[in-house]
């Protein structure tokens, strides 16, 4: 792929992540959130964030079976940077709209209401993959140990389902979107990596 188009597609890339939260931004400057700001706020930061760290989870099996897409391996990072982002916009609202920055109700809620404990832990084992996606990082920690490390991703796509699952009314099937393409993607790994290592195998000479 040219340098150019590359370029042109990282800056559409920012644009398309950015735009929620620009959305959001306008939205409560002229005052059109709907009857329930706080609730739009949550909902849409935690909706993008689930969104880009799905989207991140899928290049990977999107370029092992497309290998002229192999140029999305670019973009990676950049998904998942921005899952974090929204995230920590989410826990933000949660903390500064719902709790008044209210640390005693935090610690309640943190041991016992199960969506929050879900949430939160979602977003601790984010947190790592956010501070060491620089190249600095990978040199430092070595490819091996930070793919290991980076294998938090998967994990913390489940508590993220989890979680919207739990906050969600009984008989609310909007998670269901998200469940069903993390079940997909998460079975698409394995999947793929035992057709690759069957096609590497020799064949047995007769």
């Amino acid at each position: 792929m040219k340098r150019s188009t590359l370029i042109a597609l990282k800056v559409l890339t920012w644009v398309a992540c950015l735009s929620p939260a620009a959305l959001l931004v306008y939205e409560a400057i002229t005052n059109t959130l709907g009857p329930d700001p706080t609730s739009t706020i949550t909902l849409t930061t935690g909706y993008n964030a689930l969104l880009m760290l799905i989207l991140s989870l899928a290049v990977t099996p999107v370029r092992t079976l497309f290998p002229r897409l192999n140029w999305l391996i670019k973009f990676r990072r950049l998904l998942g940077l921005f899952a974090f982002f929204y995230a920590s916009l989410h826990l933000a609202t949660y903390i500064a709209l719902y709790m008044n920055f209210d640390l005693s109700v935090f610690k309640t809620d943190i041991t016992k209401r199960r969506f929050i404990i879900m949430g939160f832990s979602a977003w601790l084992l984010l947190l790592p993959l956010a501070a060491t996606s620089t190249t600095w990082a990978i040199r430092k920690l070595g490819g091996k140990r930070w793919n290991r490390l980076h294998k938090l991703v998967y994990f913390a796509a489940i508590c993220g389902i989890i979680h919207y699952w739990w906050q969600v009314k009984p008989g609310v099937l909007t998670p269901m979107r998200f469940t069903i393409v993390l079940f997909v993607l998460l079975l698409a790994r394995p999947v793929i990596a035992f057709m690759q290592k069957r096609k590497a195998r020799p064949v047995p000479v007769t």
